[in-house]
């Protein structure tokens, strides 16, 4: 990301999910990848993953993906009938990200700012970090590029243990104390338990997969040598 695109493009929370939707798909689906409007709105709209938890229609949708299109984010490409179009982003060719980097930026994007430990979670079905330091190192990468930072690490709020980390397609990100007596409604705190839920399980189904793969692998070789 240039220091231009840094100082001119500033995303609005649509575009911003919108944004995040479309690297998600691309690398947990690839074989859906590219989307239609219709699943980049379902994708947009998912209580997993997502916060806040939103519910856009295809119009709003379709509004943040033209001016995703405007400012070089996003691009339309035809089927081979030609009859539904569908969405893909290039992010990719407007700043060099390596996978962890755009896993990073991917769940910054969805959930807003996050601690090291919140992004190795919730990265996993994105790319699989190996543990914190990993993580760390990704997002001093993001905050020290010679062609502008991407992330900035927020200052330490009242009441955290740690500090978290967001992104900067935005534009400066705006830390706001809220009042300690202040809690979140019963349904949006059930809301967000449940994405936590969600968000550790499949953390923990992503990590019994890679152990049968490997014990697989390990069963393979074994017969090998009986053959």
């Amino acid at each position: 990301m240039s220091e231009t695109l840094g100082a001119t493009i500033r995303l609005d929370d649509v575009e911003v999910r919108v944004l995040g939707a479309l690297i998600e798909k691309q690398v947990t689906t690839p074989e859906y990848y590219p989307l239609t409007l219709n699943a980049l709105v379902h994708a947009c709209n998912q209580t997993s993953n997502r916060d806040p938890v939103v519910a856009y229609d295809e119009r709003t949708v379709a509004g943040a993906l033209e001016r995703l299109r405007a400012k070089k984010l996003a691009r339309v490409v035809q089927t081979a009938d030609g009859r539904v179009p569908k969405y893909r982003h290039v992010l990719n060719e407007v700043v060099e990200l390596k996978a962890a980097e755009l896993a990073v930026m991917c769940v910054l994007l969805l959930r807003g700012p996050q601690t090291v430990g919140e992004l190795r979670g919730r990265t996993e079905r994105l790319y699989s970090f190996s543990d914190l330091t990993y993580v760390e190192g990704t997002l001093q990468g993001l905050m020290e590029r010679a062609d502008g930072p991407l992330v900035v690490k927020l200052p330490r709020q009242a009441g955290r243990k740690e500090s978290r980390y967001a992104h900067l397609l935005a534009g400066p990100v705006e830390v706001e104390e809220q009042p300690r007596s202040l809690r979140p409604e019963p349904a949006m705190a059930a809301v967000r338990a449940e994405n936590e839920r969600i968000a550790q399980l499949e953390g923990e189904v992503a990590t019994l997969r890679r152990e049968l793969d490997e014990l697989r692998q390990q069963f393979s070789e074994f017969k090998k040598q009986f053959e």
